[in-house]
């Protein structure tokens, strides 16, 4: 299979650039010619640390959705991010390979994806440094079609050089973290929400089934990771419910978002004192 002509002038520009700013936008448009896409935005993760925005081409207002919003938590429930913290190989994937099996209908999903308005999200992951994942996703919107399987070929081809240059270019990144920490935000479900406000009442095995119903895994899934029946993933989901005062996926999904500002906190404390 060949590459578009194009995409080789696309990459003698980003070769000039390895290194300067300009890198990452000579890039994409290199890759818009091997497959067009909308947005493209390059994520770096370091354990559960906010991710660094190296780069994105959203204007201000898509900004605040797709960077701004993802930073201040939702971040930790991204597929991209746990498939980047879990050391995933270098390579291009499509998200809904990532994703949990009930991602989709994940309040995650409902309440904070769909807002991006995205038809699909495919993304280049590499390590330009021990302990750091670098993510290139390229996004196209609603309205448009996902990326054909002969689209992912051809991308797959140049995988390799893309991959390559961008580790070169971003191998400094564990000096940018160390200079340019990121502001404090939450770690993972277990240890955020439920560190505040569940540390007494939700058990260790109940935090867990708390992270992975966040994330968007049905009983089925969360009773395969834990080794556990789908049976007891369902009273466990009843026992956090009612010791957290709450009725719904959706309301777990509230108390998460909100946990920093001590917003949840403050719903348990209105519960304790109507029982």
């Amino acid at each position: 299979m060949e590459v578009a002509q194009g995409w080789h002038t696309g990459l003698a520009e980003t070769i000039r650039h390895l290194e300067t700013p300009r890198f990452a936008p000579a890039l994409g448009q290199a890759l818009r010619r091997v497959a067009p896409f909308t947005y493209t935005v390059v994520f770096a993760f370091r354990g559960e640390e906010p991710p660094l925005d190296l780069f994105d081409d959203f204007g201000p207002e898509r900004r605040s959705i797709y960077v701004t919003d993802y930073q201040a938590g939702p971040y930790l429930l991204d597929p991209f991010f746990h498939a980047a913290r879990g050391g995933i190989a270098p390579g291009l994937y499509r998200m809904r390979e990532l994703a949990p099996d009930r991602f989709y209908q994940s309040e995650y999903h409902r309440s904070y994806y769909v807002q991006t308005g995205l038809a699909e999200e495919i993304g280049f992951f590499l390590s330009p440094a021990p302990g750091i994942m670098v993510t290139m996703s390229l996004m196209r919107v609603a309205g448009t079609r996902a990326f054909s399987e002969r689209e992912m070929a051809r991308l797959r081809l140049v995988a390799p050089v893309v991959i390559a240059l961008a580790e070169r270019n971003w191998r400094g990144l564990a000096e940018r973290f160390a200079v340019e920490p990121p502001a404090p935000a939450a770690e993972d479900p277990r240890r955020d929400v439920f560190a505040t406000i569940g540390r007494s009442r939700l058990t260790e095995r109940e935090a867990e089934v708390v992270a992975l119903v966040l994330r968007g895994h049905s009983s089925e899934a969360i009773g395969a990771a834990l080794g556990i029946a789908p049976g007891t993933v369902k009273i466990h989901r009843k026992n956090i419910y009612a010791k957290l005062g709450i009725g719904s996926q959706a309301e777990l999904f509230s108390m998460f978002m909100s946990a920093r500002t001590g917003a949840a906190a403050d719903h348990l404390r209105r519960n304790d004192r109507r029982g």
